[in-house]
């Protein structure tokens, strides 16, 4: 097995994990948004800070995620990092196969 591939399947890995853990960013943020917490408390500035960016873009791109005073964007990025993680484990997983065929 080649060290190589072994690092480019572990930092695959890596991206893989950072991506979920913003997911339960993006769902921590959306579910701050029905109650209304101290807009001073360091925890929900820091979800918002790295949240709001992303969403703001995903608002200019896509205007019809808001609809009336119900933003969608959280929903967006969901399910848009859920496709990235489906694509990565299966880039991963067909990596490893074929490191496996070639008798690595």
């Amino acid at each position: 097995m080649s060290y190589l591939m072994i690092v480019v399947v572990k930092l695959l890995q890596l991206i893989s994990t950072l991506l979920t853990v913003y997911m339960w960013a993006a769902i921590a943020s959306a579910l701050l948004t029905w109650v209304n917490p101290d807009p001073y408390n360091p925890i929900v500035r820091f979800l918002r800070s790295i949240t709001d960016p992303v969403y703001l873009r995903i608002r200019r791109w896509m205007p019809f995620v808001m609809l009336g005073s119900m933003d969608l964007s959280p929903l967006v990025v969901i399910f848009g990092i859920q496709i990235i993680n489906a694509l990565l484990d299966k880039l991963v997983f067909d990596m490893s196969m074929s490191m496996r065929m070639l008798g690595a």
